[in-house]
C-alpha cells in the first residue's frame, strides 16, 4: 500500500496549530506536546486513578497512568508500521484519559447525573485547554486535542476513517465525532487493544477469574498473556490497515475481539466485587460533589471563608479557587461546574481522604498552648 493512502485530510498547519501561537523549538510540535502532558499535574494524578480495580493494594495492578502509557506505546508502534507521525500518536495516547474522574466510569456516571453532561473525553479537552497549568492551558496542538476528545475507547470499532473537516472542538458534545487524523484513529483503536488484554491479565492475577475459564477461541486466536494479545492485534491492525487503506482490524480478529469484550464485561466489569465497590465509589463522589456545591453556593469566591473552615477539604478547595478564580470569573461558572472540575480531578486515594474529612470531625488535640494552662 502506498504511503499516500494514509495522508491526512487536513494540512499539517492545521494539525500543528496551538490554542495560543508560539515558536516551535527543536522538539517539534508533537514531542513538545508529550513533554507538556507528562509534566502536567493532571497526568501525574493518573497514577492514583483506577483503571478497573479501585485503590489496589498491589503495585502490579494497572492504574490509569499505566494504561495511558500502554495506549501511547501501542499507538506509536502502529503509527510506525503505517508510516504515520509517531510523536502525534504517542502524545494522543498519553493524554487521552486526562479527563477521567476518580473511580473510573463509576465516578463519571455520578458527575454526568449531577451536571447533566459529563463525558470524560470532553472533560479531557477542558483540562488541556483551560484547567491545566492552573487555569492557563497546556496549549497543545489541534491534532492532539482532536485525538483526545474523539478517542472514545469504549466503542469497538472495526474500521475507522478520519473525518474530513476541521471543526471547533469545543462544539463536540457526544461520542459521534471521529478524529480528523489517522494518528487519532490509531489512538482510538489502540485504546481498546491496550485495556482488554491488561484488564484480563489483572483479573487473572487477582483471582477474579481462572485462566481455564477464558474461552479457548480467545486464548488460541489472540494469546494467553497481555503481551501476546497486544502483539497479535498490533500486527493484525498494521497488516489489515495497509490492505484496506483505513485503520482496521481483520474480520477474524474482530470476531474474537468481540468475544473477549463480552467475556470481560460478564466476568470482570460486572464481577460482584467490582459492582459492590462501584456502589461505594458512587456514594463517595456524590457526597463530595454535593458538599462542594453547597459551600461554594454559600461562600462563592470569598476565599477567607474557606480558610476559616475547620474542614481541611474546604481549605484546599479555597486555595484551588484562588488560582482558578480568573477563569471562573471569565466563564461565570456555576457552582456545579466548579465542583465537577475539582471532583473530577481527584485521585481515588484523595477522594477517600476527602470523604473522611467531611464525614468525621477533626480529632481534638490536647497539646495546644491554651490547653497546657489547665494542668
Amino acid at each position: 500500500m502506498d504511503k499516500s493512502v494514509f495522508e491526512n485530510p487536513l494540512s499539517e498547519a492545521v494539525y500543528s496549530e496551538r490554542v495560543s501561537s508560539r515558536i516551535e523549538d527543536l522538539r517539534g510540535p508533537y514531542f513538545r506536546d508529550q513533554t507538556a502532558i507528562i509534566h502536567s499535574l493532571p497526568f501525574r494524578r493518573l497514577k492514583h486513578k483506577a483503571q478497573v480495580f479501585f485503590s489496589p493494594n498491589n503495585d502490579h495492578v494497572c492504574t490509569r497512568i499505566e494504561h495511558a502509557l500502554h495506549v501511547a506505546t501501542i499507538a506509536a508502534t502502529v503509527a510506525k508500521g503505517l508510516n504515520l507521525n509517531e510523536n502525534m500518536a504517542y502524545a494522543i495516547g498519553l493524554a487521552h484519559d486526562l479527563g477521567q474522574a476518580p473511580f473510573g466510569h463509576a465516578g463519571e456516571s455520578v458527575l454526568n447525573e449531577k451536571t447533566g453532561r459529563f463525558i470524560h473525553e470532553i472533560h479531557g479537552l477542558r483540562i488541556v485547554d483551560k484547567l491545566g497549568n492552573r487555569g492557563r492551558s497546556l496549549n497543545l496542538t489541534y491534532g492532539v486535542r482532536d485525538g483526545i476528545i474523539c478517542h472514545c475507547g469504549e466503542a469497538l470499532d472495526q474500521e475507522i476513517r478520519p473525518r474530513q473537516e476541521e471543526i471547533d472542538l469545543a462544539t463536540i458534545t457526544d461520542h459521534s465525532s471521529f478524529p480528523s487524523s489517522y494518528e487519532g484513529c490509531v489512538a482510538r483503536m489502540t485504546d481498546r487493544i491496550a485495556y482488554l488484554g491488561r484488564d484480563l491479565e489483572d483479573a487473572i492475577y487477582g483471582g477474579f477469574i481462572e485462566v481455564k475459564k477464558v474461552p479457548g477461541v480467545i486464548r488460541n486466536e489472540l494469546g494467553e498473556t497481555n503481551g501476546e494479545i497486544i502483539d497479535c492485534l498490533v500486527i493484525d491492525v498494521v497488516e489489515t490497515s495497509k490492505k484496506k487503506g483505513t485503520i482496521s482490524v481483520s474480520d477474524e480478529k474482530y470476531d474474537v475481539l468481540e468475544k473477549l469484550s463480552q467475556f470481560s464485561l460478564d466476568n470482570i466489569y460486572h464481577h460482584p466485587a467490582i459492582l459492590r465497590y462501584k456502589r461505594y465509589c458512587k456514594h463517595i463522589v456524590e457526597s463530595l460533589f454535593e458538599h462542594l456545591v453547597k459551600i461554594y453556593s454559600n461562600w462563592n469566591l470569598d476565599l477567607d471563608k474557606y480558610k476559616e473552615s475547620p474542614v481541611p477539604l474546604d481549605q484546599r478547595f479555597g486555595r484551588y479557587l484562588g488560582y482558578m478564580q480568573n477563569l471562573y470569573k471569565m466563564e461565570k461558572s456555576s457552582a456545579k461546574l466548579i465542583a465537577c472540575d475539582y471532583v473530577a480531578g481527584m485521585t481515588d486515594s484523595y477522594a477517600l481522604r476527602c470523604m473522611k474529612e467531611i464525614s468525621f470531625p477533626e480529632e481534638l488535640s490536647f497539646d495546644k498552648p491554651d490547653m497546657q494552662q489547665l494542668r
